[in-house]
């Protein structure tokens, strides 16, 4: 049995954006076992504690974010990339204005679902 397979191209410019709070957009795909987003953040935003069974790449293309999981801080800027576990509890302050790449494995049902609340909650 033979499997189709079929390349996606899409152009970041044509995915709609969300407007999850005052200082957070996003716009993502999903594949069958990833989800990538585009996130722009303003400074002094915000993204309250939380964890999900995702494993997540954060890849900053411009700004600075501070993450604080287990008791510790570290900053990401411009070039740097983080990992970080599902599972593992996590916040995020916006240091300057910022444009990040997320990865996450597997896909992000709760976006899907629009059940993430802990980005909504902000303003």
């Amino acid at each position: 049995m033979t499997q189709q397979v079929t390349a996606v191209h899409s152009r970041w410019s044509d995915i709609p954006s969300e407007q999850l709070n005052s200082a957070t957009a996003r716009k993502y795909l999903t594949g069958d076992r990833v989800t990538v987003a585009r996130f722009e953040l303003k400074r002094g935003g915000i993204v309250a504690r939380h964890s999900h069974e995702n494993e997540q790449v954060s890849c900053v293309l411009s700004g600075a974010l501070r993450f604080k999981l287990n008791g510790q801080e570290i900053l990401v800027g411009e070039g740097e990339v983080l990992r970080i576990p599902g599972w593992l509890e996590h916040e995020v302050e916006v240091i300057e204005d910022t444009v990040v790449i997320d990865v996450f494995s597997p896909v992000r049902q709760d976006w899907i679902d629009k059940t993430d609340d802990y980005f909504r909650a902000r303003t």
